[in-house]
């Protein structure tokens, strides 16, 4: 091969190289910043007085006297609403019945909206559930409620050949020529003295527990749950991981037996994570019976399982990356071969080896399946270490998928599906990025 074609090759291989990182880049763009900008609206928003009193109400937090001066001030409006109400509820009595049902039907939706975007009305009875004690408590969301008073939604299929147009039709001509009709305009007029929006920074996304399956608070169970599962993961696979690698470099002799075991960690690192979670529900919960049901020490035995074959393959890599130039001179000055492993070939495959050991931390914490069966729960508080043994426990991977896919109103808590995201997006990025700093820590120290 001559030098001009040598160089179109280096050239050509460079391009390629540069383009492959520019489109891994962008596609890296292309994901993180949605999940960057929604996330972090889960604690930078627009609050409501409506959030203002939740909080208050449910985790005592807030200034009193300034809250009841903003109660004061938004019922001053609201009670101008209540008094329109008031008079068409008390004209929908004198109506012809056929004129009445026709009105009430649509009143009802109307009260209905009503009650979404400011939460209970004079008369209505306490509600059960949370999610009904409270109004919009973030504005864009009220926003979207106020449209849904203001307008009724409805479609064309008129044309068989395409598919139906939605259109927004005001409700306020269906009440023209009765007293409703004048509180279409005072709501759109004074809904932001009815609600009082203001910047707000809620940290207690972070450290608060959820109320009413997360229509409230925050997701400190879920984080910290994370944190039990991956690190008790840990726990288990790093010891034997290490160990196991030992043996395969240090002690394993070419044979049968070895190529077994070489043949059976290297298929384990291959099955589906889904398998874990159904081999730790049979083995350990209902063989092992490290516990009664779902479990955090039976999640992180789960898990420990799954990255075990990756601890295993980085250390053996870090150990056999040690000179063997090492290894002559503690056995030439007459250490045993234990004592070389101990304190001369592990330290210094340290770097590589903590590097795997918190890449597979990072993999624990974020995997969903291994721990639907064995310790996930989608609802729960925050527990303590002393319930790991007894109690399954609300995780992020796991909650993400359970609030996007099957809760009831996926729809309104958008901002708490990207901020979960985020927050499980930092915790790997943060154990990667200490894995960085641990081994150039130790790799520094090891040159002297």
């Amino acid at each position: 091969m001559n030098i001009g074609t040598r160089k179109i090759l280096d050239r050509s291989f460079t391009a390629v190289g540069v383009g492959s990182i520019i489109v891994m880049a962008l596609a890296l763009m292309i994901v993180v910043v949605p999940i960057v900008s929604n996330g972090i609206g889960a604690i930078i928003f627009t609050g409501t007085i409506e959030h203002r009193k939740m909080l208050r109400t449910e985790f005592q937090r807030g200034d009193v006297q300034n809250l009841a001066s903003e109660v004061a001030s938004s019922e001053r409006y609201r009670a101008r609403l209540y008094e329109i109400l008031n008079t068409f509820e008390g004209e929908l009595e004198t109506m012809a019945p056929e004129k009445k049902r026709e009105y009430k039907s649509q009143y009802l939706q109307v009260k209905t909206a009503l009650q979404a975007l400011l939460g209970p009305l004079p008369g209505d009875s306490a509600p059960m559930l949370t999610r009904f004690k409270y109004g919009q408590t973030r504005w864009e969301k009220a926003e979207e409620k106020l449209h849904e008073l203001l307008y009724e939604s409805k479609w064309d299929n008129s044309n068989a050949d395409i598919m139906g147009k939605e259109y927004f039709v005001s409700r306020a001509k269906a009440f023209e020529g009765t007293s409703l009709a004048p509180m279409f305009p005072y709501v759109k007029t004074n809904i932001r003295k009815m609600l009082l929006p203001e910047f707000t920074a809620y940290w207690g996304f972070i450290t608060d527990s959820s109320v009413d399956s997360h229509f409230f608070g925050g997701i400190w169970p879920e984080i910290q749950g994370t944190f039990f599962l991956a690190m008790g993961a840990m726990l288990f696979a790093f010891p034997l991981g290490v160990v196991a690698a030992v043996y395969f470099t240090e002690y394993a002799k070419p044979g049968f037996l070895n190529s077994m075991l070489r043949s059976a960690n290297s298929t384990l690192a291959g099955v589906p994570s889904i398998v874990f979670g159904m081999f730790g529900l049979a083995f350990f919960i209902n063989t092992m019976r490290v516990s009664e049901s779902k479990s955090v020490i039976a999640g992180s035995l789960t898990l420990a399982i799954m990255i075990l074959p990756t601890i295993i393959r980085a250390a053996e890599e870090a150990i056999l990356s040690v000179p063997k130039t090492y290894r002559e001179a503690s056995l030439s000055l007459g250490s045993t071969k234990w004592n070389t492993i101990a304190t001369v070939i592990i330290p210094a495959a340290l770097p590589g080896i903590l590097t795997g050991g918190v890449i597979s931390l990072g993999r624990a914490a974020g995997e969903t399946a291994p721990i639907i069966f064995t310790a996930a729960v989608s609802v729960g508080s925050a527990i303590g270490l002393a319930d790991v043994f007894s109690s399954p426990t609300p995780a992020l991977s796991w909650n993400i998928y359970n609030l996007a896919s099957e809760h009831e109103a996926a729809a309104q808590i958008r901002h708490v599906q990207y901020g979960m995201v985020l927050a499980l997006v930092t915790i790997v990025l943060l154990l990667n990025l200490s894995a960085i700093v641990l081994r150039a820590r130790i790799s520094k120290k090891l040159k002297g």
